[in-house]
């Protein structure tokens, strides 16, 4: 009986390599929502940054229709990396979500938007204008549009939960298309839509108008969007994180110093006209950054109403994250 003295080996390199492709096999799944101020992740998927800095990583990205999406995302073990506004995050946090703030994203104009009918009249604010009870579309209870909402009702009426009662759960496209054929009263959004709807003109013939932005409920400017990780991500692959954050800040460069090569791109992926997103990318108050504004502040606010408890801007970002 005739052994091949070669099968040993054969097998033993069978093995190592295929051992070596298990432990080098990586993957991560970014999630993301709808708007401009997600234009840096258009830009890194467009341009391969993130491969480009993480070689052989297999990149899977999905967009989700709000933070309440991606949390259970995350508890499945199905999402690395995402993306939402920080009030969210922290509600996340506080509930005893395993993330951490790794980035910011953007500083946008986010603002009520109303009919021209519903603002008729005087008031001695506009605000005014949106009766307790008045339908109000926006991504989920506990954004960061409810909380910024919440911040001016209670700085004007002294009750923070006064428009809860006619909170509408929609998207950002849906709010829009809400708002113009008359099924909400109000949306609370973000670009392009806010833009999209001071333009528009409503079933009825009349037009929109900002009611309140994002700046004046707030006090200033804060960072509309953030980057969070999974405490098992960081833990596990920092390398694979330094690399997403690169290729962040590489997005955000191109955006700033390329803006009519970013329409291209950015046009092609919100299926806008290229002089569209081009005047909105350039106004001065789109601003794209990685530096986290405003945290402290929500974090007092929201603590203050109840809405989370005993958290602190360090239990919140991973280290090394600027914060302003």
């Amino acid at each position: 009986m005739k052994h091949n003295k070669f099968l040993p080996i054969t097998v033993f390199v069978f093995f190592t390599v295929l051992l070596t492709s298990c432990v080098g096999e990586k993957s991560v799944t970014i999630a993301e929502q709808y708007g401009l101020a997600y234009a840096p992740l258009q830009i890194m998927r467009a341009q391969g940054y993130f491969e480009e800095l993480s070689p052989g990583v297999e990149i899977e990205w999905v967009k989700l229709g709000n933070t309440a999406a991606i949390r259970e995302a995350v508890l499945a073990g199905e999402v690395d990396l995402g993306f939402m506004g920080l009030p969210p995050f922290l509600l996340g946090l506080d509930k005893g979500m395993d993330w951490k703030l790794i980035a910011g994203l953007s500083i946008c104009p986010v603002g009520l938007v109303a009919g021209d009918d519903v603002l008729s009249g005087v008031f001695n604010n506009p605000l005014d204008a949106i009766k307790p009870g008045a339908r109000i579309a926006l991504p989920q209870p506990g954004s960061i549009q409810h909380i910024l909402l919440s911040m001016a009702s209670e700085r004007l009426y002294g009750d923070a939960s006064r428009f809860d009662g006619g909170l509408v759960t929609m998207k950002h496209p849906d709010g829009m298309t809400a708002l113009i054929s008359g099924s909400v009263d109000a949306h609370f959004t973000s670009p392009p839509y806010i833009f999209m709807e001071n333009e528009a003109t409503a079933a009825d013939g009349g037009g929109f108008t900002t009611v309140l932005s994002g700046d004046e409920a707030f006090g200033g400017s804060f960072s509309f969007i953030g980057a969070m990780a999974t405490d098992s991500f960081l833990a596990e692959d920092p390398e694979l994180v330094e690399g997403f954050l690169q290729a962040l800040e590489k997005s955000i460069d191109f955006i700033n110093t390329k803006p009519e090569e970013t329409a291209v791109i950015l046009a092609s992926a919100y299926d806008m006209p290229e002089e569209e997103v081009l005047k909105y990318i350039s106004r001065d108050d789109m601003i794209f950054t990685s530096t986290v504004y405003g945290l402290e502040q929500f974090i007092s606010f929201m603590t203050g109403q109840g809405y989370i408890t005993g958290i602190s801007a360090s239990d919140a970002v991973a280290a090394g994250v600027a914060v302003e």
